[in-house]
């Protein structure tokens, strides 16, 4: 039986496992964490949010970046920093901002989105896993009218795509969500997508992780993965072994017949020494969960919601209200900084003043493994430049896959990935339309 190493426990890791696992593969997952699903996937926003995946990398993102430079609390703070990588980054995503780049991407991540939705959805029927999953769609609002008549094109480019995606009025918003009533008189209108879900990520992986463990799946907990080891006399690049290193423990050699990389921002530095260039970069993101008042449930919201202004995600867990969002480009920095940390609070006591307790909130951050175009990099690996749709058939590996660059989206894509690198490894083709790496797919394919 073939043995495949997963590099990464975080969502996209251990969904990774499973669909391996279940097409009959001996898998092993290892993860420097004690458990799964304890760094970016541990605390975010919760969303399945097909139909509201913009692209970060959009014509009016340039303008926006700018107009928040040195705000603190601004949704996207970019720290100007001596660093070659970040620069190179920032440069690669000013490309993608054009138009055409930026529908292009969009596309993309759609038809990723819509096929990992129906995954997560055919999963869920299949081992009856509960994940404090809401199936009551996702609602952007907008409080200005500008950016309200701004969002109706997209939403039409995303009806194109296949999304259920409707603008609302102000009504049928309230009425889909009543908790938005306090704030009723400030809004401009909507958009809903019926379809959408939210859900625990952290549980998710939690749970999946037990269902693997379950089905034969071996997890190296507590133990860093210090090194890929290539093989210099094989005529194509090949990975002969691992180095790791378990907690307390001296490194040791680990060996796999094949082996997936999803290891999210921390996939750039494993790679550089094989030649493999990466363009991911870190954008910290922040969370803040708090209880959910007891007295007054209803006051809190049931629909999962996008906060256009303050570009805030908002989704209910269970007893709890998760709002994440905010990206900072920072480097590697899991600092928590108060003054981003308390913006979401203050937004949150305006939105819902009396449906969470305020002086409950547990802050979180982590690191969303960025391309510049927002697409994740999915399929075999190769040296060199690497993006989305890359190949290099004279560079490419014959036992190294990637899986990693998901950006905001790594809940939203884990199980559609996750299917679909199984499949690749397969040999199989994968029934969507999208721009794997060091993979050709028939020109055309089912979305």
């Amino acid at each position: 039986m073939t043995h495949i190493a997963v590099l990464g426990a975080g969502v996209v890791g251990v969904t990774t496992a499973w669909y391996l696992r279940q097409a009959g593969y001996d898998v092993t997952v290892i993860e420097r964490e004690s458990a799964a699903g304890m760094q970016t996937s541990f605390a975010n926003g919760g969303q399945i949010s097909v139909s509201h995946a913009t692209p970060w990398a959009n014509p009016t993102a340039p303008m926006k970046a700018l107009k928040w430079l040195f705000r603190e609390d601004a949704p996207l703070l970019y720290r100007l920093r001596a660093d070659k990588a970040q620069l190179k980054w920032a440069m690669q995503f000013l490309q993608e901002c054009r138009a055409d780049r930026a529908d292009a991407n969009l596309v993309q991540m759609v038809r990723l989105g819509l096929y990992s939705r129906n995954a997560l959805q055919q999963l869920r029927a299949d081992i009856d896993i509960d994940y404090e999953q809401q199936t009551r769609g996702i609602m952007h609002f907008y409080t200005k009218q500008a950016e309200f008549d701004a969002a109706i094109a997209p939403t039409e480019r995303m009806q194109a795509l296949g999304c259920e995606r409707y603008v609302i009025d102000i009504n049928n918003a309230v009425s889909l969500e009543p908790a938005l009533y306090p704030i009723a008189h400030k809004l401009k209108g909507a958009t809903y997508t019926s379809r959408d879900e939210s859900g625990n990520a952290h549980l998710f992986t939690q749970r999946l992780a037990e269902h693997c463990i379950k089905a034969g799946v071996q997890f190296l907990y507590d133990t860093e993965i210090l090194a890929i080891n290539t093989d210099g006399e094989s005529t194509q690049p090949h990975v002969h072994s691992i180095t790791i290193r378990p907690k307390g423990k001296n490194a040791q050699t680990f060996s796999a017949d094949s082996h997936v990389l999803a290891l999210g921002s921390y996939s750039v530095a494993l790679m550089k020494p094989l030649n493999m260039h990466l363009p991911i970069f870190p954008a910290k993101g922040y969370s803040a969960t708090y209880q959910i008042n007891p007295r007054a449930p209803h006051l809190a919201p049931f629909v999962s919601l996008i906060d256009d202004e303050f570009k805030l995600v908002t989704s209910r867990l269970g007893d709890k209200l998760r709002v994440a969002g905010t990206a900072e480009f920072n480097g590697y920095n899991l600092d928590l900084n108060t003054i981003r940390c308390e913006a979401i609070t203050r937004r949150v006591q305006q939105l819902f003043p009396r449906g969470i307790i305020a002086n409950s909130v547990q802050y979180w951050t982590g690191l969303r493994p960025m391309t510049p175009s927002n697409v994740p990099l999915i399929g075999r690996a190769h040296m060199g430049q690497v993006r989305h749709g890359s190949h290099n058939v004279q560079a490419t590996f014959d036992n190294l896959w990637l899986n990693t660059g998901h950006g905001t989206l790594g809940w939203t894509h884990a199980c559609g990935s996750a299917k679909a690198i199984s499949l690749l490894i397969q040999g199989e083709t994968p029934p969507v339309d999208f721009d794997f790496i060091g993979v050709e797919m028939p020109k055309k394919a089912l979305i």
